[in-house]
């Protein structure tokens, strides 16, 4: 594994200055060489604060207001494209596939190493989102008893499958088998734009990114990725005990329609926000769990008046428990 000894060389990312980037060796495996992404984005003055974001499902960090509204706050910003995703996705790998979610633990341990070690910061925040969401909270239980972060900020974090019930339990009893047996096997899955499209300026949103690597339709579900997901589900339902502050934001509605309509721009339309809300206090003994009305999933992508009132809500909590 890659140790907080190593020199990494910075350039300049692909948001241009002051965005810089490294990439972080991390070994092979059963599809060849394996890498993530470092983005930092350092504060005017020095800090001993920083923030680590991680993204979601089908994702990748561009959201510099994010970063811009941190870093006046007093952090140094970075952001980590974990493996198979982004910066960090290669020719040779399957977009977005793992087989367990510790698989991205060694992305973390290192980006934690460089932010503390080599760049000299005492306190360490993570901000998740969705899929990051899930995998975050998994790794700092893991870690407890190290410490090695101070606060754990989650946006509309992926604690269940946005599916009734029945669905819900016809897709583990398959997950659990297929997936273990036949990783790469594709999935049949419901296929939604409305989402993308209700972000992407090209269509009903306003932000500007890469569709490659965030395209707008859904992709492919592979069943060792889901087997990989449903087991994160299992561990959040039977609770864990992180006991660094936690922060849980998440809108306080879901879209239900089938077909396109204006509500898409004011509710989550990935996930159901009950099972949000149901699951937050699972986590730990610190728990801030915040509803955020006309919240879309991204609540930082949110309308202007949206995402502004969920950064002041995250910032209150950091400053009031990090």
């Amino acid at each position: 594994m890659t140790t907080a000894t190593t020199a990494y060389t910075w350039t300049t990312d692909v948001l241009g200055a002051p965005y810089e980037q490294c990439t972080i060796p991390l070994g092979r495996d059963d599809q060849g060489e394996v890498v993530a992404t470092l983005v930092r984005r350092r504060a005017d003055q020095p800090t001993g604060r920083a923030v680590l974001h991680v993204h979601g499902f089908v994702d990748y960090f561009f959201q510099t207001h994010l970063a811009d509204r941190l870093v006046e706050a007093g952090f140094d910003f970075y952001a980590i494209d974990l493996r198979k995703y982004g910066r960090s996705l290669r020719p040779h790998q399957t977009p977005y596939f793992c087989r367990s979610l510790s698989e991205y633990y060694a992305d973390l341990d290192t980006a934690v190493r460089v932010i503390r070690e080599q760049d000299e910061h005492d306190t360490v925040l993570v901000h998740a989102h969705s899929t990051g969401g899930l995998i975050t909270p998994l790794w700092v239980h893991r870690h407890r008893t190290e410490r090695l972060v101070d606060g754990l900020a989650l946006n509309s974090p992926f604690f269940d499958m946005n599916q009734p019930w029945l669905v819900r339990n016809a897709i583990d009893r398959f997950a659990t088998k297929v997936g273990a047996i036949r990783p790469y096997q594709v999935m049949p899955a419901p296929s939604s734009n409305f989402y993308g499209r209700s972000l992407h300026r090209d269509h009903a949103g306003e932000w500007d990114y890469d569709l490659a690597w965030k395209p707008l339709s859904g992709v492919q579900i592979h069943a060792g990725w889901l087997r990989a997901i449903r087991n994160g589900h299992r561990r959040i339902e039977a609770g864990l005990a992180i006991e660094v502050p936690i922060f849980v934001a998440c809108s306080t509605s879901t879209f239900r329609s089938p077909r396109w309509d204006e509500s898409v721009l004011r509710t989550d339309a990935v996930l159901d926000v009950e099972h949000i809300a149901s699951r937050a206090h699972r986590l730990g003994r610190q728990v801030t769990l915040v509803r955020i009305e006309n919240g879309v999933h991204d609540l930082a992508l949110s309308a202007e008046p949206v995402r502004e009132r969920y950064l002041q809500e995250l910032l209150r909590w950091v400053e009031t428990y990090v």
